[in-house]
């Protein structure tokens, strides 16, 4: 007898007995099998019409019984589109057009794979039921068991007595136990009923009703809880719940347990709107802080909003405020941090068109501090910028008319009105550019000297001058800037490209008495590096605008590797004031600036500046860090500020207050690295000292595991709070500290499909990648 495939004897039957579902293959020897792969297929990729999809069926053999009936035996395989069903035997039904397979019964369809005793499938609808099956959901990380499933559709599944878990196989971490499962792939999320939590097969928790996200879309629930202890606080549990309000707009409520404190309640409303841009409010509370029972309720509160309205309005807000001065030195926050002594209450609303921006701004403080900030009540300000008013000339104008108000009774309020013309000639080329303005500032202040209380200041020269109610002045200013970009096409030094773009700046402001203007309205002195060398002014503002005939020049050099990848610059530069004072020097001090790619594992960055005039290093800051294979890293850092730089630039500040915090200025060292010590653990440490008075500041430690389907992570973190008397009368080193032990563990796959990282535990001090080098 001549040897005849299966699939033909099979198709043959089939073709007769139901001649619209099958394909007609009997012109073959045999037909290749359609293997589906364990991988998701989208819905809308599976979206053709299962009843007009040809069904195809191998088999050892099959019978009829009846009219309506075939029973297909021996390794049959059923495939129908995506789906394939394997089993030991099928029996297909003419009158409803179904199949049921028993015994070894395998299913794919793209979306879930089985095994199974007993499968039911509809040829002409998406309609699955499947018995005592174990099955893996193919487009979400899921897997489990059941008694009974029943697959609607292509999303939509039905289960009973149930089991669900992320973990992969082998893996009995965790699983979710129910009486009832609903799983719904296109809201990506399940609904437990009669649930139990269970850890290595053990029953931790019981729920009789929980619905919980299997994807990354947004659900209402619990989120994952946190914990750990804390030396001021006690032992700390926080549970966050997320509320998915409204496609464009959500909370998240957190209750955080503080066990010497009481129960706070912080709340997170995000909001995005159509045409006004987004926005978050955050508002902390604690009806009792148990701690500091005569302190009352405590809360915080933070608004912020940034939105665009029909492409010229823009909105900004930044309001912040607590219920006391103490809130941030008291209670963890996210509104703030311990070292700040202000909150920004602010808001702008401006009109930009393609030359203009007119703005109005209000700004105000709470203040938790002794000082007492200007509030901004408001500012009206027009800026105006054109290039080619006339050839190669651009015009710019800025002007503002802006009231400061102030608590302190000894210090002035104001109007202010600011007028500030200017032109400008700029000239660019690939090999370098220049550039040429001129403008005229002039101010006019209104000062409400108080009743007399604030008459005096002490102006530039160390000299108590008066102040007047009504002042103005008018100061013109000239610069010019140019810098070339050399490249040296003459390769050394191992390979190397090396370009070489000097630069200089000559400035010339006249001196004008500004004697009868108080100077402290908005106005700073600005720290100078390298690139404030080439400034046109050493304030933040105008409420002083120092005199200046002056010849800035530097000069930046790199060096490129065959790739083009930079790998070292240096920057050099200092200024030369002609005509100084008898009490001023000719020369400021240099400042240095050099970043260095040692290999694409070593990178280092440093800046010095060097006054040669006293021959005194001012500043000094360097960071120089390793890159460790798998992406860790391990950096060391240090910066130094000496005390009588300090003294000379920072406002307001006497020698006696300074030495109550440091006798010799600052100098400290930092250390921090991240790394993989195995498959799934990660160290994360940091420490940070004062090497003047020889104290640490902040240390961390905090070890993260990630396993396949669930995350831990403890950090343990210390940080000074008190640094002490450290005045040269009454030296008391040692300083107060505030430790804290911080646990956070989570499931990954119900909602959370990466790890974590370790906790800063309240620590100010972290990392920053501080390079810049090009690629």
């Amino acid at each position: 007898m001549l040897p005849v495939s299966r699939t033909f004897l099979a198709t043959l039957i089939s073709a007769a007995f139901l001649p619209t579902a099958f394909a007609d293959e009997s012109s073959q020897d045999s037909v290749p099998e359609i293997i589906p792969v364990d991988q998701c297929i989208a819905p809308e990729k599976n979206s053709s019409d299962p009843e007009q999809e040809t069904v195809k069926v191998e088999a050892d053999s099959i019978h009829t019984e009846g009219q309506n009936q075939a029973v297909y035996q021996g390794d049959v395989i059923i495939t129908q589109g995506p789906k394939k069903i394997t089993a030991d035997q099928v029996t297909i039904n003419q009158r409803d057009n179904s199949i049921v397979a028993d015994g070894n019964v395998t299913m794919n369809d793209g979306q879930i794979k089985s095994n199974s005793n007993k499968v039911k499938s509809d040829l002409k609808g998406e309609r699955v039921e499947l018995h005592d099956t174990q099955y893996k959901l193919l487009c979400q990380p899921a897997r489990g068991e059941a008694a009974y499933i029943l697959k609607d559709g292509q999303s939509i599944y039905t289960m009973e007595d149930g089991t669900l878990t992320t973990c992969p196989e082998g893996n009995k971490s965790w699983r979710v136990k129910a009486t009832d499962i609903d799983i719904d792939n296109n809201e990506e999320e399940a609904t437990f009923y009669n649930t139990r939590f269970e850890i290595l097969d053990v029953p931790v928790f019981y729920w009789p009703y929980i619905t919980v996200p299997i994807g990354d879309k947004r659900k209402t629930g619990f989120l994952y809880p946190s914990g750990g202890y804390d030396t001021k606080n006690g032992l700390e549990i926080n549970v966050p719940i997320y509320f998915n309000l409204a496609p464009q707009y959500d909370l998240t409520t957190t209750l955080n347990y503080m066990q010497e404190r009481g129960l706070q309640f912080d709340n997170d409303f995000r909001y995005l709107t159509d045409g006004f841009g987004s926005g978050d409010i955050n508002f902390e509370y604690l009806h009792q802080d148990d701690l500091y029972k005569e302190k009352g309720a405590r809360w915080g509160i933070n608004f912020t909003h940034d939105g665009i309205y029909q492409r010229h309005w823009k909105f900004t807000a930044d309001y912040s405020r607590v219920s006391d001065i103490d809130y941030f030195t008291d209670l963890d926050s996210s509104i703030g941090n311990r070292e700040d002594g202000q909150l920004l209450q602010s808001g702008e609303v401006s009109y930009r068109t393609d030359y203009s921006d007119t703005t109005l701004k209000v700004r105000d403080f709470q203040v938790l501090s002794s000082s007492q900030p200007y509030r901004l009540m408001p500012q009206l300000q027009y800026q105006y910028n054109r290039a080619n008013v006339l050839p190669h000339i651009d015009v710019e104008w800025n002007s503002h008319v802006s009231r400061f108000e102030t608590d302190d009774d000894d210090l002035p309020d104001a109007t202010r009105v600011h007028l500030e013309p200017g032109v400008v000639i700029p000239f660019y080329a690939p090999w370098g550019q220049l550039t040429t303005e001129a403008k005229l500032m002039y101010t006019y202040y209104q000062q409400d000297l108080k009743d007399g209380s604030a008459t005096t200041q002490t102006n530039s020269s160390g000299d108590s001058v008066t102040l007047s109610k009504t002042a103005d002045r008018t100061v013109p200013e000239y610069r010019i800037s140019g810098s070339l970009f050399l490249d040296n096409s003459q390769k050394w030094l191992g390979g190397y490209t090396q370009t070489l773009e000097p630069k200089m700046q000559y400035l010339y402001i006249p001196r004008v008495n500004q004697d009868d203007i108080y100077q402290g309205y908005d106005t700073t002195l600005l720290q100078n590096d390298y690139y404030g060398l080439f400034r046109d002014t050493q304030y933040s503002s105008i409420d002083y605008i120092a005199s200046a005939n002056q010849f800035s020049y530097g000069a930046t050099s790199r060096f490129y590797d065959e790739n083009y990848k930079e790998r070292f610059n240096l920057s050099l530069g200092q200024i030369y004031y002609i005509n100084p004072g008898d009490d001023e020097v000719n020369l400021s001090a240099w400042a240095l600036e050099n970043e260095w790619n040692i290999s694409d594992e070593w990178l280092f960055k440093g800046g010095v500046q060097y006054d040669s005039n006293v021959s005194s290093l001012q500043i000094a800051n360097s960071t120089i860090e390793y890159k460790l294979p798998g992406g860790g890293y391990t950096q060391l850092n240090y910066r130094y500020v000496s005390k009588d730089y300090i003294l000379d630039n920072a406002s307001g500040l006497t020698e006696s207050s300074l030495n109550s915090y440091t006798r010799d200025g600052i100098s400290q060292a930092g250390f921090l690295t991240s790394f993989n010590v195995a498959k799934r653990w990660d160290v994360r440490a940091s420490y940070f000292h004062d090497l003047t008075e020889n104290q640490m500041l902040e240390s961390l430690l905090g070890v993260t595991y990630n396993d396949d389907c669930w995350f831990l992570g403890l950090t343990f973190t210390r940080h000074i709070i008190n640094s002490g008397n450290v005045s040269d009368i009454y030296p008391e080193p040692g300083g107060e500290y505030e430790s804290k032990v911080s646990l956070n563990i989570g499931i990954k796959g119900l909602g959370q499909s990466t790890g974590l990282s370790t906790s800063d535990g309240g620590n100010a001090l972290s990392y920053g990648r501080p390079f810049a080098l090009a690629d």
